[in-house]
């Protein structure tokens, strides 16, 4: 037989066989996992410092043991052999501070038009994009960060869509490559925003969505398309269809979603609109997720609760568009005096992530004296405890609990005070910041006012 004619007949003979239904694709639901390694490290104590545990309790001469990175005793008058002691006195001891909404790496700092990744404005659904794919880990606002306590952040993609793409969860340590600050363990998250963006943004290019009602048949056709999607991978897991459904990767996120693996974290200011976002998840069948921003959550915090969402919000940045201007500077109170509240401070900001222990306080001292009961230890959850929960590492980080990671800001006063400053910051039990020691501060080109000595 002739070559080209032998090949031939081996393809027609190979179309006849169910050679294709026989090798599943592989999708590998982590292609960029963590290479986080915790730094250098020994085994300390904090001893007669005042505590806030990030649980709603507040524990005076207190002593926190940390061994191998981890909290290991809490208490007062411990009992305590380990290579440190750090004296406490007169100072204070919070969780890691946490901020969930941050931009930095993907909208670094000094500006500069190339580096600006943060929106793919190239259609109302972009789920497929990730944002550590846009991160600089040598944004120098990682350091100042640092520096005023946060010790883990989530970077999100920009809000001119409505589907911006996935956010990524970091731990805020020095790092050439975004994998090596990578939360091990936390989940992806979804950006959506509802509202004014995503309309104003389209609808001046003359395409949907140009209107509210738009926004929300955009989402809805969207997360209809993702239940199509993952019912045709369950027909094809389980053998009723012989071959796979075509990869595509904005409907790996929405389905991600659908799955309960990604966690939603929606841009939304209006109040109406919190509740068709709920009504709308209940509709496809995930979880609402957190909402940012939330200018108007005042207005339903039994009805967040109820929902077990959480909503993250500025304490008094308002007003710079028609959606965010029915604000109340009691927001984050009203949100957490309800049972079940989940309220958070967040930052959106490379300047206000450098003290957001102070946004916190401004909602605090607000609120005391307006007579709501609300307490240091109950506040220091707006950045701790209540921000891992949205991030869904409230398993591991947050809190000052036995077990959980040594992740901890010293302060030199309460943390709340205008003149707080931290003096030391760990991340898993290891020092990333240290006010007095200069080997223990960042060095950037980015920089200024360092000394020779530092560079």
């Amino acid at each position: 037989m002739h070559k080209a004619s032998l090949i031939a007949a081996i393809l027609v003979a190979l179309s006849g066989c169910d050679f294709a239904a026989e090798i599943p694709p592989e999708i590998n639901k982590d292609p960029y996992p963590s290479t986080y390694q915790a730094l250098p490290r020994t085994d300390f104590a904090i001893t007669g410092v005042t505590l806030l545990t990030g649980t709603g309790q507040r524990i005076d001469n207190a002593d926190v043991l940390v061994s191998d990175g981890k909290i290991t005793k809490v208490g007062t008058k411990l009992r305590i052999k380990t290579d440190t002691l750090i004296d406490g006195s007169g100072r204070w001891l919070t969780p890691g501070i946490i901020d969930v909404h941050s931009h930095l790496g993907a909208y670094p700092s000094p500006y500069v038009d190339s580096h600006q990744d943060g929106n793919e404005i190239t259609g109302p659904n972009t789920a497929m994009v990730w944002v550590e794919h846009s991160v600089w880990p040598q944004d120098p606002g990682f350091n100042r960060a640092r520096a005023g306590g946060i010790t883990t952040l989530q970077i999100l993609p920009g809000s001119a869509n409505l589907f911006g793409g996935r956010g990524v969860t970091l731990k805020n340590v020095p790092a050439t490559t975004v994998q090596g600050m990578k939360y091990p363990g936390a989940p992806y998250s979804l950006k959506m925003a509802c509202g004014e963006n995503p309309k104003r943004v389209y609808g001046s290019r003359e395409q949907a969505p140009g209107s509210r009602m738009g926004n929300m048949a955009g989402f809805r056709q969207a997360w209809a398309n993702a239940q199509h999607y993952r019912a045709d991978w369950a027909n094809y897991e389980t053998g009723l269809d012989k071959l796979p459904p075509k990869r595509d990767l904005q409907l790996d996120t929405l389905a991600g979603v659908l799955d309960g693996e990604i966690m939603v974290h929606n841009h939304c200011y209006k109040a109406e609109e919190l509740a068709m976002m709920i009504d709308m998840s209940k509709e496809f069948g995930y979880h609402a997720g957190t909402f940012h921003h939330a200018v108007e959550a005042y207005k339903v915090p039994q009805l967040l609760a109820d929902n077990n969402v959480c909503a993250a919000m500025w304490p008094d940045w308002w007003g710079f568009k028609m959606e965010a201007y029915d604000m109340t500077l009691e927001n984050i109170a009203i949100v957490d005096s309800v049972k079940n509240g989940c309220a958070i401070v967040h930052s959106d900001s490379d300047r206000t992530i450098q003290r957001l222990n102070q946004e916190a306080a401004k909602v605090l001292y607000r609120a005391q004296g307006l007579g709501y009961e609300i307490t240091e230890a109950d506040a220091i959850k707006w950045i701790t405890s209540n921000a891992a929960k949205a991030l869904g590492i409230g398993q591991y980080t947050g809190a000052i609990e036995v077990d959980k990671q040594a992740d901890l800001v010293l302060w030199n006063q309460n943390p709340f005070s205008v003149y707080a400053q931290a003096e030391q910051v760990f991340v898993d039990g290891a020092k990333v910041y240290d006010r007095n020691d200069p080997a223990y501060q960042a060095v950037s080109d980015f920089n200024l006012g360092q000394s020779l000595e530092a560079l």
